[in-house]
């Protein structure tokens, strides 16, 4: 008798890659709610402090350290024509390079890929955001999902960026 395949050891760098892409059309054309979808029904999203970029939220302050349904909440405030901070949407433009799988443990898989995003608001400078993505994600019904997805700014200090009220 066959044993069965892992699905998370049957993962290519394309495929990976198409859902990072994928990631960040959804992102960058302001489609949060389908951004969701893309996520496990228990995904985390973090952006740790500069100096603790592998740290634990649960002991050191995050800039965002949201859970699914802080997440959903999030997205709920950024559509609202109230959310000032974000209406009308800034534009974005996001570029992914350096897509690697970095390890499979269980059915977790782990990702690291590099980006960078251009930042356009009506009445201000434009903003550059440059840093390190690290994903954790799962194959759940077939599909590539985001369990845990960790933004890790290169930045020295956030202030001189501007308010990080979009998703990065």
């Amino acid at each position: 008798m066959n044993k069965p395949v892992d699905p998370a050891a049957t993962v290519t760098r394309a495929e990976v890659e198409d859902l990072l892409y994928h990631e960040a059309e959804l992102l960058d054309s302001w489609r949060l709610d389908d951004w969701l979808g893309l996520l496990t029904e228990d995904a985390a999203y973090y952006v740790p402090p500069n100096d603790k970029p592998d740290g634990d939220h649960r002991f050191t302050l995050f800039t965002i350290a949201d859970d699914i349904v802080r997440l959903r909440e999030r997205i709920i405030r950024l559509k609202d024509p109230n959310c000032h901070a974000e209406f009308p949407p800034s534009r974005t433009r996001r570029l992914i390079t350096n897509v690697r799988i970095t390890g499979i443990e269980g059915d977790t898989i782990s990702v690291a890929a590099n980006f960078d995003i251009f930042r356009y608001r009506r009445n201000e400078p434009p903003r550059e955001f440059v840093g390190r993505y690290r994903y954790k994600l799962q194959r759940r019904n077939g599909a590539l999902k985001i369990a845990e997805r960790r933004v890790i700014l290169d930045a020295e200090e956030l202030g001189v960026l501007g308010s990080v009220s979009f998703l990065l």
